[in-house]
C-alpha cells in the first residue's frame, strides 16, 4: 500500500511540474492564468507536489547561505505584454515572498545580486532612474517589515555603495540602522556590485597595508583577500541559484561561490514559485549526498 501511495505521490509531482513548466512560455502561461479553472486545477496539484518536497527537504541538510541571482523581470513583462516597470515591481514583491521561504526553513543567509556595475553602466538613465526608486521603496519596506524584526534578520547592502544615489544610500543606512542588533539571520542585497571589482577592491586594501609596512608579504594568503571583502563576516554561499535560463554566473561573488552548488532555472524571477526553490535545496541536496561534500 505504501509503495503504491508514494507512486501516485510521483506521479502528482511530475503533472504538477510539468503543467508549472509553461510558465515560461508566453501563450500558455496567458492561458492558465485567464483560466480559473486551470489555475485552480494547477494550483492544487502544485500545494500538494511541494507539501511533499518540503517534508523531503527538511529531512535533509539544508543549505545555510542561498545566493539568488534574480533575473527574468523584463522578460517576464514582456512575455505577458507588460511594461518593464511593472516586471520589477512584481520581482521586488518575489523577493518578500522568497524571503518569508528561506526564513520559514530557518536558512540563516540569502544574498541576492539587484543590480550589477554592469547595469549600471548598460540600462538606460530612465530605467535606471526607476530601478533606484524602486530599491528606496524596497529597503524601505523591509526595514519596517513586522516580520524583519520578529525574525530578527539584519540588513545589509554589498558593493561600490558610494556611487549609489544619495537616496539609495539614505535607503541603505535606514534599513541597516533599523536591524544592526539583529544576529539570527542576514540579509544582503547586492547593489552596484561586480566579483571582479569586489576582488580588485581587496586586493587594493592589501596591497595599500603592505607599501606602508603594515602587512609582511609572507602574511598575504587566501584569508587575508577573504577579510577584506565587503562582506567578510558572512559565510560563502552553499547554493547559488539563477532564474531565467542564462547558465553563467554574472561577475556575481567570484571569489566567494569557489565551492558552491550552481542551480540554473528557466523560471523568469517574478514566477518564481517556493516549489521553484525546493527543487533548487533538492538538488543541492542530493549532488551533496552523491560527492559526499
Amino acid at each position: 500500500m505504501g509503495r503504491r501511495r508514494n507512486g501516485i505521490g510521483r506521479r502528482i509531482d511530475n503533472l504538477a511540474k510539468w503543467l508549472l513548466g509553461f510558465r515560461v512560455i508566453a501563450a500558455p502561461a496567458r492561458i492558465v492564468s485567464n483560466s480559473r479553472v486551470a489555475w485552480s486545477f494547477v494550483s492544487r496539484l502544485d500545494r500538494i507536489r511541494v507539501k511533499r518536497q518540503r517534508d523531503r527537504i527538511m529531512s535533509g541538510d539544508l543549505p545555510q547561505h542561498v545566493s539568488i541571482i534574480m533575473d527574468g523581470n523584463r522578460r517576464f513583462a514582456w512575455n505577458l505584454s507588460l511594461g518593464r516597470e511593472i516586471g520589477h515591481r512584481h520581482g521586488k514583491e518575489k523577493l518578500k515572498e522568497v524571503m518569508d521561504w528561506i526564513l520559514e526553513l530557518g536558512i540563516p543567509y540569502l544574498t541576492v545580486y539587484a543590480l550589477s556595475t554592469e547595469n549600471i553602466k548598460s540600462r538606460n538613465p530612465e530605467e535606471l532612474e526607476s530601478l533606484y526608486d524602486l530599491y528606496v521603496t524596497g529597503l524601505r519596506e523591509i526595514a519596517e517589515d513586522p516580520r524583519i524584526h520578529s525574525k530578527k534578520v539584519r540588513v545589509g547592502a554589498a558593493g561600490r555603495i558610494e556611487s549609489l544615489p544619495d537616496r539609495v544610500k539614505e535607503a541603505i543606512s535606514y534599513a541597516e540602522e533599523r536591524t544592526a542588533t539583529y544576529s539570527d539571520f542576514t540579509f544582503t542585497v547586492c547593489l552596484a556590485y561586480g566579483g571582479r571589482e569586489e576582488i580588485v577592491d581587496a586586493v587594493k586594501g592589501v596591497a595599500a597595508d603592505h607599501a606602508s609596512g603594515d602587512l609582511d608579504l609572507d602574511a598575504i594568503d587566501t584569508a587575508e583577500i577573504s577579510n577584506r571583502l565587503y562582506d567578510a563576516h558572512i559565510p560563502d554561499p552553499d547554493l547559488v541559484i539563477r532564474t531565467s535560463g542564462e547558465e553563467r554566473v554574472s561577475n556575481f561573488l567570484l571569489w566567494q561561490i569557489a565551492y558552491a552548488e550552481l542551480y540554473f532555472t528557466d523560471v523568469h524571477w517574478p514566477s518564481f514559485s517556493r516549489g521553484d526553490l525546493y527543487d533548487a535545496i533538492e538538488t543541492y541536496q542530493i549532488r551533496r549526498r552523491r560527492y559526499g561534500g
